[in-house]
């Protein structure tokens, strides 16, 4: 399988790097962006197939970065996949309401995570959101 580009968008650089790890032993280019208005900035100019977003990161939330991408014309249809350590439990509604594909709760699994981050990158950015559990 060729690999996918894709975003990490996390200020932890603990859960980068183990993010990162995972995905590019599949084959993936990773990324990484360690604040949200980073992650709008590679987004726009990297156009990854994917933005993997953590919710708390400094320089505005990954809330903010997930609304400014869905609303950028040049950003729109690349899939977001929020994770969090929140224990909103209104957030995944939340995030999906402003065109998350998928929220997942840390800690996760990773090896569960990267199957079904592949799997959103292969319907793209057409299907409707589906509800993922990576626990």
């Amino acid at each position: 399988m060729s690999g996918y580009k894709i975003l990490i968008a996390d200020d932890d650089p603990m859960m980068a790097s183990l993010l990162s790890a995972a995905l590019t032993t599949r084959g993936h280019a990773v990324s990484i962006a360690k604040d949200a208005m980073q992650a709008v900035m590679f987004a726009v100019k990297q156009q990854p197939n994917l933005v993997l977003l953590d919710v708390n990161m400094p320089a505005g939330t990954g809330l903010g970065a997930l609304k400014k991408l869905k609303a950028s014309e040049k950003t729109s249809s690349i899939p977001v996949v929020v994770i969090s350590g929140s224990s909103d439990m209104t957030l995944p509604a939340t995030v999906r309401a402003d065109g998350a594909r998928a929220y997942f709760k840390k800690p996760v699994d990773l090896e569960k995570l990267c199957v079904q981050l592949e799997e959103l990158m292969r319907q793209g950015p057409e299907k409707a959101a589906p509800t993922l559990s990576a626990k």
